[in-house]
C-alpha cells in the first residue's frame, strides 16, 4: 500500500515514525517549509522533515496545496492512502478525493469535541479529564469527518500541555497503525460524526495566555498548565514586567480579604495570589528578561513581596 503522509509539528513525527515501523510504501512526505528561528533567522526543518530525512523518505515542501503543480506531483506519488496528522494546511477537494482508501487524519480531541487548531490546550483549559485521538475520513469540513476509531487518555491532575501532548502522540501513532491493519483487513468502519456536543478549538492568542486573577483558582490553574511549557501563561508585576508563569497549585478554600490579583504570601517556595475565588500558589515562573526559575528563587531574589498586584494595566 503507498502512503503519502501530511504533517508538520513533533506531535505528527510520532505518527510518522510509527507509520514507518509498519513496513508499507512511504512514496512521501508533504510539510511545511523551513522556517526562520533564532536571531540569525536561520532556517530550520520541521520536526516531520527532520524525521523523513532520517528515515530515507522523500519529503515536498510547497508553500501550496493547491493549483496544478501540487496536483502534478500527487498523481506522480500516486499514494493509495493519505494520512494527515497536524499539517497546517486544508487540503483541496483533489487531494482528498485522489487515493482509493481515502485520506485520514488523526485528530487529538475525542470528536466531535474540541474540532479547530488547538484542541489540546481547549481540553486542559476546560478541566477535562479526559481525551484521546480520533482517527476520520476527511471531507471538505473542519475536523467534521466520519469516524474510523478512537483513543482515549486521561488527563491525570499535574498534567500540563507538554505532557498530554506526548500520550496523545503515541495515541495518533497507534491510532494510524490501526486504520493500516484495518484498511488491510478490510475491517474499518466509519460512524458519521453527531452535531450534538460539538465544540471549537480556537486557536491560542494573547488574551487567553494572560492570567485574570477575578477567575476561581481551578481555572486558573487549568489555564497555566494547558499554556506550560509553550506559549506560557503570563501576568505583570507591579511594576510592569510580564512574569510567565509555568506551574501553579490551586487552593478553593477563603482566604483573607484582598483584591484579586493581591499577592498574599510569599513563603514555603510559593508565590500565593488571591483569586476571585480561593488562592492559587504559583511554584514556577520566568521574570521578564531572565531565565525560568522555582518561584522560591524568584522570592529570595526579592522579585516579589506580599501586598504587591498582580495583572495591572
Amino acid at each position: 500500500m503507498k502512503i503519502l503522509f501530511f504533517g508538520t509539528p513533533d506531535f505528527a513525527a510520532v505518527s510518522l515514525r510509527a507509520v514507518a515501523g509498519t513496513g508499507e510504501d512511504i512514496v512521501g512526505v508533504i510539510t511545511q517549509p523551513d522556517r526562520p528561528k533564532g536571531r540569525g533567522y536561520t532556517l530550520f526543518p520541521s520536526p516531520v522533515k527532520a524525521e523523513a530525512l532520517s528515515l530515507g523518505i522523500p519529503v515536498f515542501t510547497p508553500e501550496r496545496v493547491r493549483g496544478d503543480e501540487f496536483a502534478k506531483t500527487l498523481g506522480e506519488l500516486d499514494p493509495d492512502l493519505i494520512l494527515v496528522v497536524a499539517y497546517g494546511k486544508i487540503l483541496p477537494e483533489n487531494v482528498l478525493s485522489y487515493p482509493r482508501f481515502g485520506c485520514v487524519n488523526a485528530h487529538a480531541s475525542l470528536l466531535p469535541k474540541y474540532r479547530g487548531a488547538a484542541p489540546i490546550q481547549r481540553a486542559i483549559m476546560a478541566g477535562e479529564r479526559e481525551t484521546g485521538v480520533t482517527a476520520m475520513y476527511m471531507d471538505a469540513g473542519l475536523d467534521t469527518g466520519d469516524i474510523i476509531l478512537t483513543r482515549k487518555v486521561k488527563i491525570e491532575d499535574g498534567d500540563d500541555f507538554e505532557a498530554v501532548h506526548d500520550k496523545l502522540a503515541e495515541a495518533g501513532a497507534d491510532a494510524l497503525r490501526a486504520v493500516i491493519a484495518g484498511i488491510k483487513a478490510g475491517t474499518l468502519t466509519r460512524t458519521k460524526q453527531p452535531e450534538k456536543g460539538a465544540s471549537y478549538a480556537h486557536k491560542i492568542e494573547d488574551c487567553d495566555m494572560r492570567l485574570d486573577f477575578s477567575h476561581d483558582a481551578a481555572s486558573l490553574s487549568c489555564r497555566i498548565r494547558a499554556l506550560s511549557p509553550v506559549p506560557a501563561a503570563y501576568t505583570t508585576l507591579p511594576d510592569g514586567r510580564r512574569l510567565r508563569v509555568y506551574a501553579s497549585v490551586p487552593d478553593a478554600g477563603p482566604h483573607a480579604e484582598a483584591v484579586p490579583g493581591t499577592v498574599i504570601s510569599v513563603s514555603g517556595g510559593r508565590i500565593g495570589v488571591a483569586c476571585g475565588s480561593g488562592t492559587i500558589y504559583l511554584t514556577e515562573v520566568q521574570p521578564e528578561g531572565k531565565r525560568r526559575m522555582s518561584a522560591a528563587d524568584f522570592i529570595n531574589g526579592r522579585g516579589i513581596s506580599p501586598g504587591g498586584v498582580l495583572g495591572g494595566k
